[in-house]
């Protein structure tokens, strides 16, 4: 397998086990109350108050680390912590992840297509709080999958 190939499959198996880690105990639970909104990452798992959020589920370029939640409510969220984007450069598999302050708010709260007893975050909204990527407004917003 050529190196670049080896390299980009070990960094999407990296994401991907880091992904399944950080799913909390009470997420994952098969009765959970509907009285807990969730946010759904990118392999279909409801989790609350997650530790990290994947915002790029096809290659793991970006993903958000070391969040912390001030507000964890039936309409939105609240939390900090830091946008790791890699600069891939020359190429992604040998670029460089860089960390960058942010803000994170969830809102616009529906029901989830899969689990219907469950409400999920429909929308993500970053700031930037310091540096950040080049080419990335201050303020962010991101559609989050059903």
């Amino acid at each position: 397998m050529p190196r670049d190939t080896l390299r980009t499959a070990v960094m999407l198996c990296a994401a991907a086990a880091l992904a399944a880690a950080v799913v909390p105990a009470s997420a994952s639970a098969g009765s959970r109350s509907a009285a807990h909104v969730v946010a759904v990452d990118c392999f279909r798992n409801p989790q609350v108050r997650p530790g990290d959020f994947l915002l790029a589920c096809g290659d793991g370029n970006n993903r958000l680390v070391s969040l912390r939640w001030s507000d964890w409510g039936r309409t939105s969220a609240v939390g900090s912590g830091l946008d790791a984007v890699n600069d891939c450069r020359p190429y992604c598999a040998a670029g460089t992840f860089h960390s960058y302050p942010v803000t994170v708010r969830l809102d616009r709260p529906q029901s989830w297509q899969k689990r219907p007893e469950l409400q999920h975050f429909t929308r993500l909204q970053l700031t930037y709080t310091d540096d950040r990527p080049s080419h990335t407004e201050r303020h962010v917003t991101y559609n989050l999958w059903d």
